[in-house]
């Protein structure tokens, strides 16, 4: 797992790494937003979703203290970090003013 997600964070197109816990009620309802953005967005972006309780290192790793956290790369650097439920509206301004 960890050396897909390296693979897939250290590409070229912005890649929004959603943590996420099964039984976080705010996660829940983000997973429907970012669907909208990856419809919004289409192939300019890859969107994965990374199970807190399933990949302690990994959200270790990043600092990831509460969720729903979501981190955007590109070519491996971190461009944009937030916690908490935010709109699809929020969301895709963040990505597009980040990634540019």
């Amino acid at each position: 797992m960890e050396n897909k997600f390296f693979t897939l964070i250290n590409d070229n197109k912005p890649v929004l790494v959603d943590f996420y816990a099964t039984w976080c009620g705010p996660c829940q309802m983000l997973s429907p937003v970012l669907k909208q953005v990856k419809d919004n967005l289409g192939e300019r972006i890859t969107i994965i979703k990374i199970d807190t309780d399933k990949n302690q290192e990994l959200a270790s790793k990043y600092n990831v203290r509460g969720v729903p956290t979501m981190i955007l790369f590109k070519n491996g650097k971190q461009l944009w970090r937030q916690s908490g439920l935010l709109t699809k509206e929020q969301i895709l301004g963040n990505i597009i003013k980040e990634s540019n």
